[in-house]
């Protein structure tokens, strides 16, 4: 109890301005933990931390960060378990899935980073046709990070390591409803031995600490997961100081499930992906889109693998789903639930309230949507909890139109015997990632979005180039005369 203290140039302080947080344990409704909220005080001392390091950070070797970098994935490796108790307590996540994929996903992050580094250019000719014209990536100069709960050490993991390793200095503002992962992650960076200032962390909330790192006019970038709300107010907040500004925000994401393979197979994957991590994956394939001729079909293959993933306690082995991670994210989802009850949804499995078993805790029951109109608002906004809609499609054009009827456009699904419609249905798909029958996402390959859904990617060599900026210089080899 008590981690009240910053990571402020390479030492634990103090805050200037701290209000007291209390850090609660969404399975149980105790608090675990207490933290301090920054003020701009508290923000300006870590920013002032940051811009003094980056002067000499960014000049050194490439080679020194990239050994710095492998001494952290080594340290967190061994730390592995500790990271994943911090995520289980903080937000939620099962001990399992903490373990093989909360805290694995920040590991694997870095070791694609570390591979990427070890290959990356950061300089070269423009090309045959000007042998004197050198590009040259340098690094972008003081980097606000602002991190969500949902993901913790995946988006840390995004943000951190990359904008390190090429040469800037950071601020890191997490969730202050989860920050424990956080505070854990300083203390590797402090054990991996970087220099003063490279690494800053200040907790606090979007209001006060957010506010004050988005407007301050020493932060070179902004990189935000979060909301599109959020994300809209980041945008305009800094724009006076033209900093650049990447965001990865929410998703609506469709499952499209044609009749020409097993469709039953096929919801059942897309069900258990959008109650993965208790449904708060922006990426989460939320609506489903099932041919008429196959509807009821997939409905009950969903309603089974609602009334099979069940939640449980998050300390226990397993895989169940947990809580959901706050008391207001748990009223949010009962309010989604019962407004597509009022208008009109069929309720297929789950429904509002605690399932039976709990008297306490943020725990909701699976629940399963049919006859969905893209009008609803279950079916427009991003719910953030385990709840799927089924909507069913005549054909290929209609089921196009119902997937891109969204503001957002993160991630997609195609579910089909036909791999040529596939992949033409693919380029239709307005969406920065897209899945076919069940497929994985590759490491490296980029994570984001289009339109609300964000600005930028993450992950791999496009998450380093985010961190760069670019200059041209002419002449390079050509000697005065």
């Amino acid at each position: 109890m008590g981690h009240t203290q910053f990571f402020i140039n390479g030492k634990w302080v103090d805050p200037i301005q701290g209000r007291q947080h209390e850090v609660i344990d969404p399975a149980t409704e105790t608090v675990i933990d207490r933290i301090s909220l920054g003020g701009e005080l508290d923000v300006a001392s870590a920013v002032a931390a940051a811009r003094k390091a980056f002067d000499t950070w960014s000049r050194v070797p490439h080679e020194e960060r990239i050994g710095l970098l492998r001494r952290l994935i080594e340290i967190y490796e061994a730390r592995l378990e500790e990271m994943a108790s911090a995520i289980t307590a903080e937000m939620g996540a099962p001990r399992t899935f903490s373990l093989k994929a909360q805290a694995a996903a920040g590991l694997s992050q870095m070791k694609v980073f570390l591979a990427e580094f070890e290959r990356f250019e950061f300089e070269h000719v423009l090309g045959p046709q000007a042998p004197d014209d050198q590009i040259i990536r340098e690094p972008i100069g003081v980097c606000g990070l602002i991190t969500p709960w949902n993901w913790p050490m995946n988006q840390v993991s995004l943000k951190a390591p990359p904008a390190m390793t090429v040469g800037c200095t950071v601020v890191l503002k997490p969730s202050e409803m989860a920050p424990l992962s956080s505070m854990l992650f300083a203390e590797f960076v402090e054990q991996a031995g970087y220099p003063a200032g490279v690494f800053n962390l200040v907790n606090g909330d979007g209001a006060i600490t957010g506010e004050a790192l988005t407007r301050h006019p020493d932060i070179d970038m902004i990189s935000f997961t979060g909301s599109a709300r959020t994300g809209a107010a980041i945008s305009r907040a800094a724009a006076d100081t033209f900093k650049r500004v990447t965001l990865e925000l929410g998703g609506k994401s469709p499952n499209i499930i044609f009749d020409d393979l097993d469709v039953a197979a096929a919801a059942a994957r897309g069900a258990r992906g959008c109650f993965s991590n208790t449904g708060q994956s922006c990426d989460a394939p939320t609506r489903m889109l099932v041919h008429r001729s196959s509807y009821e079909t997939a409905i009950e293959a969903a309603r089974l693998v609602a009334q099979e993933v069940q939640p449980g306690d998050p300390a226990l082995e397993g895989g169940h789903i947990g809580p959901l991670s706050s008391r207001a994210q748990f009223d949010r989802v009962q309010a989604f639930v019962e407004n597509a009850i009022s208008e009109g949804a069929r309720l297929i499995a789950g429904g509002p309230g605690r399932p039976e078993q709990f008297k306490s805790g943020y725990f909701v029951r699976p629940t399963v949507f049919a006859d969905v109109t893209n009008d609803m608002q279950v079916a427009r906004e991003e719910v953030f909890g385990p709840v799927l809609v089924i909507m069913p499609f005549d054909d290929e054009d209609e089921a196009v139109r119902i997937a891109n009827d969204t503001p957002y456009g993160l991630s997609s699904y195609i579910q089909t015997g036909d791999l040529e419609r596939a992949r033409r249905v693919a380029r239709k798909i307005r969406a920065g990632m897209v899945r076919i029958n069940g497929a994985f996402r590759g490491p490296g390959s980029p994570f984001g979005g289009y339109r609300h859904s964000g600005l930028g990617r993450e992950g791999g060599r496009w998450g380093i180039e985010e961190f760069l900026e670019i200059k041209a210089v002419a002449g390079w080899s050509n000697p005065a005369t």
